[in-house]
């Protein structure tokens, strides 16, 4: 009976909705510095066969082997093409609708739809994207799929204004924050592991072809160069620091440490990259 307690416990903690509205406002906010600055090269990023740079279709032409489900931009070519409109008009819709998702994440206005529209858009963009997509276009869908589902509106949300007197299920919050915990622990472990198996994050080559590998090379090969003998070592620690984020995340003595460290290297990640 203590362990069935002890499990309804942490599966159903009672939390606010704090990080809900956290969550949303900073989807939001990628959302909208994602899709901004490629408003001018939407359309040629995203254009079919002999017209754009990720050729479009070769990529959902591949999708479709793995599965024909999985949202692609070619979905939504098809049905403007049915009304009478050009592929062009229907990328730029596309930009369009997810530009203004993103704003309405932000706002918390219609959050629930615009999540969706978000989630949908994004993810139909990264995977017909193909090459031109990497880790963080993942864990962008994952955050959208949890939004999506999420018990809204939140106390910061303009939505709130519609129904001032809903009340939400604590406890319902903490089961939505408490799985993606676990499916965020399960990303960081079997990432990490996977680099574990590899030989270059132990040797640092991985660190030098992500430093000065183009359009990667930010900082001049010449630095990289001086610096070659920490590699191995900042290698050996994204594979520590990824591997150990799922069981040193839940005590309260080491969850700061394990935070921190996370949030560095994303930050390194980020400005070297």
């Amino acid at each position: 009976m203590k362990v069935r307690e002890r499990a309804l416990r942490f599966l159903l903690p009672a939390d606010s909705d704090c990080w809900l509205a956290l969550l949303r406002i900073g989807l939001g906010l990628v959302i909208v510095l994602y899709t901004w600055p490629l408003r001018s090269d939407w359309n040629y990023l995203f254009g079919g066969t002999g017209e754009g740079l990720a050729s479009r279709r070769l990529f959902e032409a591949l999708l479709s082997t793995q599965s024909p489900f999985v949202p692609r931009l070619g979905w939504l070519v098809f049905l403007c093409r049915q009304a009478g409109w050009e592929e062009s008009f229907a990328l730029s819709f596309a930009w369009s609708l997810l530009f203004a998702a993103g704003l309405f994440l932000l706002l918390g206005l219609f959050s629930r739809p615009a999540a969706i529209t978000a989630w949908f858009l994004q993810l139909a963009a990264a995977k017909s994207g193909g090459l031109l997509s990497y880790g963080a276009d993942n864990l962008i869908t994952i955050g959208l799929f949890y939004l999506m589902i999420a018990p809204l509106p939140d106390r910061w949300s303009l939505d709130r204004w519609k129904w001032p007197g809903r009340a939400i299920d604590p406890r319902s919050l903490g089961l939505h924050r408490r799985v993606l915990q676990i499916h965020l622990c399960f990303i960081y472990f079997f990432g990490g592991l996977t680099k574990c198996l590899g030989v270059g994050w132990w040797n640092g080559a991985n660190i030098w072809r992500a430093l000065t590998l183009p359009p990667f090379d930010v900082l001049p090969t010449a630095w990289v160069a001086s610096g070659s003998a920490f590699l191995p070592l900042l290698g050996i620690s994204v594979c520590l620091i990824e591997t150990g984020y799922a069981f040193l995340i839940w005590p309260k003595w080491s969850r700061q440490t394990v935070l921190i460290a996370v949030c560095a290297m994303h930050v390194a990640i980020g400005l070297m990259t």
